[in-house]
């Protein structure tokens, strides 16, 4: 099993920053690929970001150059720096674990909870 923690979520004007953190326990989860998605209100979950075990990453269009994801594998922490935010990431976030498969798409295996990110206009 892999639990995961989410924080660092909050409200911030547009064009602002934020980093979000995803501490990990149980498993090694350096083996995982490790993802962000999000959800807004009244809207389906969808891919932000996500870094392989190798330190690949792999981000859509509507984030690309803007967000950028890492992963400290000695302190089992993946961090979501989002730059120049804007009004349409307002979500909640959430962190995901997976060992395998392509990692820009459903399904992973392991979820936290979730962290609101609130941008203002």
């Amino acid at each position: 099993q892999v639990q995961l923690v989410e924080s660092g979520g909050g409200l911030v004007q547009a064009g602002g920053s934020l980093r979000l953190s995803c501490a990990a326990t149980g498993r090694t989860v350096s083996s995982y690929h490790m993802g962000w998605f999000r959800q807004a209100p009244g809207k389906g979950r969808e891919f932000v970001a996500a870094v392989t075990p190798g330190g690949s990453t792999y981000y859509p269009d509507s984030v690309k150059g803007r967000f950028t994801i890492s992963r400290d594998n000695a302190k089992a922490t993946v961090y979501l720096q989002m730059n120049s935010l804007k009004a349409e990431d307002t979500a909640v976030y959430y962190c995901a674990a997976k060992y395998s498969g392509y990692v820009m798409r459903f399904p992973y295996d392991y979820w936290g909870q979730g962290t609101q990110v609130t941008v203002s206009s």
